[in-house]
């Protein structure tokens, strides 16, 4: 049964509260909270209104195209389907360290500089922490605004419809406000429903454009309650290593552009520089004659660019060789070593297997197994590759090659970049290497 519980109402805006105040954090009238008995309204559901919403054909309602304002950043606005929108929510997520907040206020910066008005909230740093960053990366603007603050209700004054309500709102971290209408500690799935539902509600009435810091967990995926996802318009994530200076801006859920793209970032004191064309970025001092090294033309959503994988295998001394893979996942390397050891007869088992990915990036399309394939061969042999050769294709259990999807933009990228020979299964699943066996033939023939 639904436990009845005593709270606060306000007489005056009908706002609830668990706890009693003299002033009311919603409408900042002095001692109009009085207490009830009962069932509270869920945090973040405003009061119904009165009466009910007509149901009409949907052909009657209103059209009308969302139109943004600008990030500061073209490809950004591109990626976001027309830049920030009004009234819309955007969930970022990433690593501590990763460069979340100092990209959020450099897009601050820009919207001010636009002539909006954007609100940055951190309740990770204090007021002193935020201007010096702001100062760093030059952004300060009198359009810009800050507070620092973990209760929800220091925020909420300002996104009264009727009021002067901010063009941005940047909410650093959802996970460390608080809203007096929940319970337990900032974090918990209670507090973070109440803060983003609250959060989102308000910023739909008044039209502003919303942007919330979510944390992750030890395994890279987003804390707090799956809700979180759903409520929100768009959902991006920024990714990359701390020790190195790239990060890839990914967009996992998106409202009003497309889904599954890339950007990539480079990490400065400046703050976050925009890569252009990171088709060739990852390869860093590829040297074409060391064994062990393949490239593969691999895509990120639409976005195709050339990645080094490196294999290293050594004899081992162990009873159990070892097995390592850094950058993608381990069980695609097991996989691919024991189709190896059935269709080509070759015996690892006094072989130790590393494998990575080269530039500190994670992947995990299935068009990186037959360049893997090709560089385990090339170490075990002790010979490299051809010094232009470039391979996509997934390898089946029955070692054939399958076609992977966006065939068309890798094969004109590798042929705009001057790459040969290209290796690969085409997408009518014809060509000249279908297997293993004929890969093996045509790259170790002489071995």
């Amino acid at each position: 049964m639904t436990k009845v519980r005593e709270f606060y109402i306000c007489r005056n805006c009908h706002a609830q509260s668990m706890q009693w105040h003299g002033q009311c954090p919603r409408c900042r009238e002095w001692n109009t909270l009085v207490p009830a008995q009962g069932v509270p309204r869920a945090a973040g559901r405003p009061p119904s209104p009165q009466g009910t919403p007509g149901i009409i054909p949907l052909a009657d309602a209103p059209s009308q195209a969302p139109h943004g304002f600008s990030t500061g950043c073209q490809p950004l606005d591109g990626l976001l389907g027309g830049g920030f929108m009004p009234g819309a929510s955007l969930l970022i997520s990433g690593e501590p360290g990763i460069g979340k907040s100092t990209l959020l206020l450099q897009l601050a910066g820009s919207a001010a500089r636009e002539g909006k008005t954007a609100i940055y909230a951190s309740g990770e740093e204090t007021l002193s922490q935020v201007r010096s960053r702001a100062e760093r990366l030059g952004v300060l603007h009198p359009r810009l605004l800050a507070v620092s603050t973990t209760r929800m209700e220091d925020i909420l004054p300002r996104l009264e419809a009727g009021g002067s309500p901010p063009d941005l709102l940047i909410i650093d971290s959802v996970q460390t406000m608080s809203a007096e209408s929940a319970e337990g500690l900032p974090g918990n799935v209670t507090q973070v429903r109440a803060v983003s539902g609250e959060l989102v509600s308000r910023c739909k009435q008044c039209g502003t454009a919303l942007v919330l810091v979510g944390h992750v967990t030890k395994d890279g995926v987003l804390a707090g309650p799956r809700l979180l996802e759903h409520l929100v318009d768009t959902v991006i994530s920024l990714e990359g290593d701390r020790k190195e200076s790239y990060r890839l801006l990914r967009v996992l859920k998106n409202r009003f552009g497309p889904n599954q793209e890339l950007l990539l970032f480079r990490m400065e004191r400046r703050g976050m520089e925009l890569i252009e064309d990171p088709s060739t970025l990852f390869l860093g001092t590829h040297d074409p004659s060391l064994s062990g090294t393949a490239l593969v033309m691999t895509m990120d959503g639409q976005r195709p660019f050339a990645v080094e994988i490196q294999a290293l295998a050594a004899k081992s001394w162990l009873a159990a060789p070892r097995r390592a893979a850094l950058g993608f996942d381990v069980n695609r390397l097991y996989m691919l070593l024991a189709v190896i050891e059935k269709r080509l007869r070759i015996n690892f088992a006094q072989a130790d297997i590393y494998a990575k990915i080269g530039g500190g990036i994670r992947m995990q399309e299935p068009g990186l197994d037959l360049p893997l394939v090709a560089a385990i061969l090339s170490s075990y042999y002790d010979k490299p590759l051809p010094e232009r050769c470039i391979l996509w294709g997934e390898i089946d259990l029955n070692g054939q090659i399958r076609a992977v999807h966006g065939h068309d933009i890798r094969m004109n990228q590798a042929k705009k970049l001057g790459y040969a020979p290209i290796i690969c299964q085409n997408k009518d699943h014809t060509g000249p290497i279908g297997s293993l066996a004929d890969l093996h033939s045509f790259l170790f023939r002489r071995t």
